[in-house]
């Protein structure tokens, strides 16, 4: 690397140096490397454990739990059968409500279903005392 110190005759004074200076970029470039080699077997070490796997079973409905459906317009049904108000509904959770051991809600939305015939069924099912509440989804794609 040269240094201009002046020059004798007037030459251009204000000339621009269009060379890029590489060497602190080098210097950060070596920091960091030193840095990510001593952090990184300090971040590998773990205390080696058996995990579980996975396992994602397919809802088993037992004859006891409840079904609820609600369609797209907002009607409710029991399994099959079509409840015509919420207070209706109330009154079946009641009696379901006090069994032992008591019977598991499952709720099936529509996907086009509003939120409020939803949120309907499940503060319903709040009110009569119903402890579990579940949603029934499309299980995703099988891949492999």
């Amino acid at each position: 690397m040269g240094m201009n110190i002046g020059s004798e005759g007037g030459g251009d004074e204000d000339e621009v140096v269009s060379a890029i200076n590489t060497t602190p970029l080098v210097d950060v470039m070596l920091v960091l490397l030193i840095i990510f080699l001593i952090t990184i077997p300090v971040v590998t070490q773990t205390v080696k454990v058996k995990l579980p796997a996975e396992r994602n079973q397919a809802l088993q409905t037992k004859p006891e739990n409840i079904t609820i459906v609600v369609d797209k317009e907002g009607t409710m049904y029991w399994n099959t059968q079509r409840i015509p108000d919420v207070n209706s509904l109330l009154e079946r959770l009641k009696v379901e409500a006090v069994k032992l051991p008591q019977p598991e809600v499952h709720i099936r939305g529509d996907q086009t279903a509003r939120y409020q015939a939803i949120g309907t069924v499940m503060v319903t099912c709040q009110r009569a005392g119903i402890a579990k509440v579940g949603f029934i989804l499309e299980p995703p794609p099988r891949t492999g």
